[in-house]
C-alpha cells in the first residue's frame, strides 16, 4: 500500500515531543512518538503504551479497518469530564514492515481536543516533514474573474507553492474588490498555515459562497501570506500574465453535474 507521496506505509521516529489532550487533561505525552505514514487523507502519531495514561483509557467492543493496516481495535478515552468514544486505536496484528505498531497507541485526531508538537498547537493532522509550503514574492500580472466580472487584479502577488496542491495566488487587499466580498462564518484550519477565514463573492447576480479566504494570523513559519486574499483556482477564472489558467481538479472543485 502506497502513501500520498509515493512511499509505503511506514513508521518513522520524530524528535518532537508530542502531546494529546481531552477535557483539559493530558492523555498522552511522549518524546518517543513515531509518525505513521498512511494512505490519504492523513498520517497519525503513534505513542508507546508507556507514554499513554491508561487510567483514562477503557476497552471498547468496537473494531475498525484502516487502509494499509487492516483490522484495528478501538478504545474509548475518558478525561476531564468528557468521553471520546472509540477515539484510540491499536493494531493487534500489524503487517510486515510495521510490526512495532503492536506496542503503540494511536488516537483519532478529530475526536481529541488538542494536539501539540512541543508547545505549538497543531491542527487537522500531523505535519509531514516532507510537505513544503513556500511563499514567493512575484511581479506576475494576476487577474481573478467571477462570472465575467473582475474581482481582483494585481502585479504584486505572493505565490504559495504547497506540496500536492495547485499554486495559490495571494493578493493584497488594496488590489481586491472588497465591495464584492461578503464575510462568512466559515473557518478552516491547516497544520502548515493556521486558521483561515472566508468570504463569499457577489458577482454576475449570484453569491458564490466561500470563494476567497485569508489568514489573519498565520503560523510563524508562514508569515508572508498574512492578511492577503486568495481565491479558489478551481472555481474562478484566473489569468496570470495574460494567460487563462485551466481550472485544476482537486477536492475543492465544484461537484460534477449529471
Amino acid at each position: 500500500m502506497w502513501t500520498e507521496h509515493g512511499g509505503r506505509v511506514r513508521l518513522e521516529p520524530t524528535a518532537r515531543r508530542i502531546r494529546v489532550m481531552l477535557g483539559g487533561t493530558t492523555v498522552a505525552d511522549s518524546k518517543r512518538a513515531q509518525l505513521l505514514y498512511l494512505p490519504p487523507p492523513h498520517n497519525a502519531y503513534a505513542f508507546p503504551k508507556e507514554d499513554v495514561h491508561w487510567d483514562l483509557i477503557r476497552e471498547s467492543d468496537a473494531t475498525d479497518s484502516v487502509s494499509g493496516l487492516g483490522a484495528v481495535k478501538l478504545w474509548s478515552v475518558e478525561a476531564g469530564g468528557k468521553t471520546a468514544e472509540n477515539a484510540a486505536w491499536t493494531v493487534p496484528q500489524p503487517p510486515a514492515g510495521v510490526e512495532a505498531l503492536a506496542g503503540l497507541v494511536l488516537f483519532r485526531w478529530n475526536l481529541m481536543d488538542a494536539w501539540y508538537e512541543e508547545d505549538d498547537e497543531v491542527f487537522v493532522h500531523p505535519r509531514d516533514p516532507g510537505h513544503r509550503v513556500d511563499v514567493l514574492n512575484s511581479s506576475r500580472h494576476v487577474k481573478v474573474m467571477v462570472d465575467g466580472e473582475v474581482v481582483a487584479e494585481t502585479q504584486r502577488p505572493r505565490l504559495l507553492f504547497e506540496t500536492g496542491l495547485p499554486v495559490r495566488y495571494y493578493i493584497p487587499r488594496l488590489d481586491v474588490r472588497l465591495d464584492l466580498l461578503e464575510p462568512t462564518e466559515t473557518t478552516t484550519r491547516c497544520p502548515y498555515k493556521g486558521v483561515a477565514s472566508y468570504w463569499s463573492v457577489r458577482a454576475g447576480g449570484t453569491v458564490h459562497k466561500d470563494l476567497a479566504w485569508s489568514y489573519k494570523s498565520p503560523i510563524p513559519e508562514c508569515p508572508k501570506i498574512e492578511n492577503l486574499v486568495a481565491f479558489f483556482n478551481e472555481r474562478v477564472d484566473l489569468e496570470v500574465d495574460g494567460e487563462r489558467l485551466e481550472r485544476p481538479r482537486t477536492p475543492w472543485s465544484p461537484a460534477r453535474q449529471g
